[in-house]
């Protein structure tokens, strides 16, 4: 599944490097010059066409074919590239590499989490978005492999300023990238102009033409196929119950959750666990037990085990669970998941389609997991309190403060931790050779929970088991979805 990078070999012993640094390592490796070994590393991909599409509809999408070899349209599509490669601006370079360079996803998901972060916490609504541009992002380069093995236009003759791949170039998979992502985020964030997404898109589809790696016709196929896909991307979005709206009706009293002392919160996205899910169905098939009930014996053991791990916290226990931590102002706990894939070395290592791939498979699962969490914290009827609220409560600790803030919304199950089972178990999928440290990875992020004084114990025990099984759902899908054979 992996390959040589653009530029050099990339080391197995040093794999991680900060999320900031993958970008400086795109544009370092995109300036290593053109020509034939500079295709992109991972090498043609004739078959990704026929891939699963998450949105069926986006597999019956077509294109006017490309201009026919030798003709008047060809020559003036010729000339036009050729024209804006030797007109082309060090904006438009800049721009060229950090779209093309790997990973592909990077900018458009560093836009969603950036997005993510200036709105109220809402961990629920964040993994839906991140599923949602993940998955067009997809499709959209499913569909543009289909059409380019369909038509089999040739890139532009001459060294491109970037890495290319030696599939056909019409239409653009980076213009379709840039055409999806772009008009879908902008209806998922209506409160981000859309023109300034629009402008972006054009801007990478032209800049890919200035970079000698794409004729016009083949990013403007791109950008209007994206868009289309965005369409029905937009469509499905309008339909899954994302607008339903809480009556306002809750339990009340210590055995169920209540706002942190001192605050007046109300419980964020109680409806979250009603939403359509892309493979988890019904939503609560892989309920959780009943936790343990407010003021029994375990109940009480659960509290005293909180308090004790906080007592006996060492220093790299509460880095972690500041690491983890994913508050306000930040792009949540799925976000942070994102992040940590990003800076992951051999995505790099990975073609186009299989770069977008990953990141489909890894925010539906969590997308799922998330809806399985909240379902079971609200639906259930459960509403299981908080440990600050309870500590206090039960008389405990009556000013028992945890590490971390906590969140608004009940405890049981932790949702950090389905979200992180979840990302355990697609990532020790796609790498398998790295598949211990990935779910120990997944296990550390369920127990910064802890750590932090804002869940129990058995909140990322049952957490954990739940996201690792929704992931089931996503890696049996892999193992036919024709990426796999």
């Amino acid at each position: 599944m992996t390959s040589r990078t653009a530029c050099s070999g990339t080391s197995r012993r040093r794999r991680w490097v900060t999320v900031a640094a993958v970008a400086a390592l795109a544009v370092g490796a995109a300036a290593c010059g053109g020509g034939d070994d500079d295709k992109d590393s991972a090498g043609s991909e004739p078959t990704a066409g026929a891939w699963k599409a998450w949105v069926p509809e986006t597999t019956t999408l077509t294109l006017p074919a490309p201009p026919a070899q030798g003709s008047a349209a060809a020559r003036k599509d010729a000339d036009a590239a050729k024209a804006a490669v030797e007109a082309r601006t060090s904006s438009q370079e800049r721009i060229a590499r950090s779209y093309s360079t790997a990973p592909v996803v990077l900018p458009w998901l560093d836009t969603t989490m950036e997005l993510v972060s200036r709105r109220p916490k809402d961990p629920p609504s964040s993994s839906r978005s991140y599923s949602y541009v993940s998955a067009a992002i997809q499709d959209a380069v499913i569909a543009a492999y289909r059409l380019k093995y369909e038509y089999k236009r040739d890139a532009p003759d001459g060294d491109a300023s970037v890495a290319t791949s030696p599939d056909p170039s019409y239409p653009s998979e980076h213009a379709a990238i840039a055409g999806a992502a772009s008009k879908l985020i902008a209806y998922l964030y209506p409160e981000y102009p859309a023109a300034r997404l629009t402008e972006r898109a054009e801007d990478v589809a032209q800049a890919r033409v200035a970079a000698g790696a794409n004729y016009p016709s083949d990013v403007e196929a791109g950008l209007q196929l994206g868009r289309e896909i965005a369409d029905l991307y937009i469509a499905k979005a309008k339909g899954d119950g994302y607008t339903r709206r809480w009556d306002g009706k809750r339990p009340r009293g210590p055995e169920h959750w209540e706002p942190p002392p001192g605050s007046t919160s109300k419980p964020i996205q109680v409806l979250a666990g009603t939403w359509d899910t892309w493979l988890l169905k019904p939503v609560d098939r892989f309920q959780p037990p009943v936790p343990p009930r407010y003021g029994t014996p375990e109940f009480i053991a659960n509290a005293k085990d909180v308090i004790k791990v906080k007592e006996e916290l060492t220093p790299q226990q509460r880095k972690l669970a500041k690491f983890w931590e994913a508050g306000p102002g930040t792009a949540l706990p799925a976000g942070v998941w994102n992040k940590v894939v990003l800076a992951y070395k051999p995505v790099q290592e990975l073609s186009v389609p299989r770069q977008a791939r990953l990141f489909a498979m890894l925010n539906v699962a969590m997308a799922d997991a998330g809806a399985a969490s909240w379902n079971a914290k609200f639906q259930t009827g459960w509403w299981d309190p908080r440990p600050i609220n309870s500590i206090r409560d039960l008389g405990l600790d009556k000013t028992w403060e945890p590490l971390l803030g906590t969140p608004a919304f009940p405890a049981y199950p932790s949702g950090t931790s389905n979200y992180s089972g979840a990302a355990g178990e697609v990532l020790a999928h796609v790498f398998p050779d790295d598949a211990k440290m990935w779910r120990a990875r997944a296990v550390e992020a369920g127990m910064s929970r802890l750590y932090g004084g804002v869940h129990w114990r058995i909140d990322v025990t049952e957490g954990l088991k739940m996201g690792r099984k929704v992931a089931g759902l996503v890696v049996d899908r892999a193992k036919d979805d024709g990426a796999e054979t």
